[in-house]
């Protein structure tokens, strides 16, 4: 699905950085999460909102009723791609991985800097590299005395 939305959420000048899709019984939820450089309001949900569903209408790609949902990534936005832990080197993540990696599957420290397949963040314990592909989930961990700064 990720495949057919992307396109048309950047044609329209926002970055796609997660979708989630939830199907239940009876009705389900699909999740996206967008950001452009000069932030996200209300008005920008609403645009990607109607391009999305005119989109998910014209393909049928979910056969169920389901709840469409734009959101802003956030505080504690998710990291997903190598690009997005490149733009928040420096900053501290939380992520979770897959199967244990050294012994353990989370791990928080400052993000040192990403290639296309590994994460390198220095935690506590010392640097660790994770493989890309064993990421369950990562994201940002709010800095709220960096926000008050910079006011």
């Amino acid at each position: 699905m990720i495949q057919l939305l992307e396109p048309v959420v950047n044609a329209i000048g926002y970055e796609l950085v997660l979708l989630e899709y939830s199907p239940r019984d009876g009705s389900g939820m699909l999740r996206l999460f967008i950001d452009s450089p000069n932030g996200i309001g209300l008005d920008d949900c609403e645009k990607v909102s109607r391009e999305v569903a005119a989109t998910l209408d014209v393909e049928d790609v979910i056969s169920q009723a389901y709840r469409l949902e734009i959101s802003s990534p956030g505080l504690d936005r998710p990291l997903v791609t190598p690009e997005h832990y490149r733009r928040f080197q420096g900053e501290v993540a939380r992520i979770q991985t897959l199967a244990p990696i050294a012994g353990r599957r989370r791990f928080q420290g400052v993000l040192l800097g990403a290639t296309d397949d590994e994460v390198s963040i220095e935690t506590a314990e010392g640097v660790v590299t994770l493989p890309l592909a064993d990421i369950d989930k990562a994201k940002l961990v709010p800095n709220f005395d960096k926000e008050k700064t910079g006011s």
